[in-house]
């Protein structure tokens, strides 16, 4: 079976993504995507698609072919989005008030909020409540575009209840028409009640991390390194244990304050370290000459009140960067399209720089469970796109609320919205 778009309006394809002309990333209008088993075959100009298929009024002659007729809609590649907290319970909406009293986010911690709040309503969840709630989320993400997702454990913060999360994430890629999973274990995103420190990071290196990479569904493993968390030396040792274990890495790094999380992301060679928003431009060179990715974040000062992310350093020193949602219970959105608008309306990003850091930068940090090329339209890459619901693809980054897309084609099945 095949499939073919036809009649497009601009494609943002990104085959040339790292050139930095938009013309080389952007084709002009009627162009034909064809697929078939989940993958693009080609990209050629609609008419050529119409004659060589022989297509009429929006009907092919052969039956083993489906066409869309995309009247002239811009098409951009199925978004990414590499950070979330996918799997969590409970309500911290309280914390708003606390903050505009002036709550630090330590403050609310030792009230009684924050993260360990989450961690026992999490532990209470059953099983199907939480697989429940990862389903209910990960459909959201889809009608506002997004294709593939990196997901993190971290509110067990316990041997069992840190694989539970793994498990019941691993358990949604068994249903179609969602979004696919990357895994991330997070063991390291605070310390529980019951355990000090050393003895908690003790038990993260000799309990959790080894049944973490018995149990086989976690990729890469991430440390919440701030101060007040876990320090460097901290971060170090599991991560470096991490990577011995055959892991990618990943960091939570300089969210409240510069703790020199950049650094250490540069010489252990991290896949990305997010958050980042109080790193120096010394670390952020560090980061980019050692090839790991900022993770920007910008859902998360919306929601707290932080300054945004200076994007004019990073775009002069040309800092490779992904943007995500960083779904949690503080930042409860999961629109990439929302972030980009963030980033563009407020930060004074191109639309086609936010584009790119939700697509094809992205899939940098979180790779395709096919490992087929994705985030990019080009033949032989996963045949995951959006049609825009209009025909300009800049529409993307101007859609805070809804979503801009008509339809989403996930995996080369269609799916309108």
């Amino acid at each position: 079976m095949q499939t073919i778009f036809y009649n497009s309006g601009p494609v943002v394809h990104f085959g040339k993504a790292l050139h930095s002309d938009i013309d080389e990333m952007v084709y002009t209008s009627q162009k034909a995507i064809i697929i078939s088993n989940g993958s693009i075959d080609a990209i050629i100009d609609s008419q050529d698609a119409i004659d060589e298929y022989a297509i009429h009024a929006g009907e092919c002659s052969n039956e083993s072919v489906t066409v869309h007729d995309l009247g002239g809609n811009a098409v951009v590649p199925g978004l990414i989005d590499p950070h979330t907290h996918l799997l969590w319970d409970g309500d911290r909406s309280k914390e708003v008030a606390w903050r505009r009293e002036g709550l630090s986010y330590a403050d609310i911690a030792k009230r009684g909020g924050g993260i360990q709040h989450t961690v026992n309503a999490t532990r209470s969840a059953s099983n199907e409540r939480l697989f429940e709630l990862g389903y209910l989320r990960l459909r959201e993400s889809l009608r506002t575009g997004t294709t593939h997702m990196e997901a993190k454990s971290g509110y067990g913060l316990s041997l069992e209840h840190e694989l539970r999360l793994l498990e019941v994430a691993d358990s949604l890629q068994t249903i179609s028409h969602i979004p696919t999973l990357d895994l991330t274990w997070m063991g390291a995103h605070d310390v529980p009640k019951d355990s000090t420190k050393s003895e908690y990071v003790e038990s993260l290196l000799s309990q959790q991390l080894p049944a973490v990479i018995e149990q086989g569904v976690a990729r890469s493993a991430d440390v919440f390194c701030e101060p007040g968390w876990f320090t460097l030396e901290d971060a170090e040792d599991i991560l470096r244990a991490s990577q011995d274990a055959g892991l990618a890495t990943r960091m939570h790094i300089d969210e409240f304050a510069d703790g020199g999380g950049g650094s250490l992301a540069a010489e252990l060679g991290v896949t990305t370290a997010d958050h980042a928003y109080h790193t120096p431009l010394s670390s952020r060179l560090e980061m980019r000459d050692a090839n790991v990715l900022t993770g920007f974040l910008p859902g998360t000062p919306y929601a707290m009140g932080d300054p945004w992310p200076d994007m004019t350093l990073v775009g002069e020193h040309e800092i490779p960067f992904t943007l995500a949602t960083d779904f949690n219970p503080n930042c409860r959105t999961l629109s990439l399209p929302f972030m980009c608008s963030l980033l563009v309306q407020r930060c004074n990003l191109h639309p086609i720089e936010a584009l790119k850091a939700v697509t094809v930068t992205a899939a940098k940090s979180t790779p395709h469970p096919s490992g087929h090329r994705h985030g990019q339209l080009m033949a032989g890459a996963v045949a995951n796109l959006n049609i825009v619901d209009g025909p300009h693809w800049e529409a993307v980054a101007l859609r805070p609320t809804g979503s801009p897309f008509k339809a989403t084609v996930l995996n080369g099945q269609f799916i309108a919205h």
